[in-house]
């Protein structure tokens, strides 16, 4: 019996690779990280800890759903993102939280910036992400944005996938 050994690096790793994808709309692979019973959410600005069932979130996916936001923004029917936008993610302040257990807990700031159609946007927040192991990889079980926005705008649609 082998014993995988997880460290704080490749969680870390992990978070860098999630981010390259989307960078690059590989959304389908993007997809492909989540669990069978993921959820991923962005709840409103100023509630992180609303309720879905009593608040309007801007995203609340399961990975069914997830799966087909992926493959909608991929096609040229999806007019506000296409042409895709071009995207830069910043990943940091990276906490890791029980390493060694079923589920690993992990928190991190990130900063998005957007161009399109020669506008510059940039989306800040705050990412809690549950990470379950698997011999030398992880899968999302949960990932909650909380957008550390006062508003939408200019920023308008959030479109792309934080």
């Amino acid at each position: 019996m082998t014993v995988t050994t997880r460290t704080r690096q490749d969680v870390v790793d992990f978070l860098y690779t999630e981010a390259k994808l989307l960078d690059e709309w590989k959304l389908k692979e993007w997809a492909a990280l989540f669990t069978d019973d993921a959820l991923y959410t962005v709840p409103p600005l100023g509630d992180p800890d609303a309720s879905a069932t009593t608040s309007l979130f801007f995203v609340h996916d399961d990975r069914k759903r997830l799966e087909e936001r992926a493959e909608r923004l991929l096609k040229k029917e999806a007019h506000v993102e296409y042409p895709h936008s071009t995207t830069i993610r910043n990943v940091h302040n990276i906490l890791v939280q029980d390493l060694d257990s079923d589920v690993i807990k992990v928190k991190s700031n990130f900063t998005t910036h957007r161009t399109k159609r020669e506008v510059v946007d940039t989306f800040i927040g705050r990412t809690v992400y549950e990470l379950v192991p698997s011999d030398n990889e992880f899968s999302i079980k949960s990932k909650k944005v909380i957008l550390g926005l006062d508003s939408l705008r200019p920023h308008g649609k959030i479109s792309l996938i934080l």
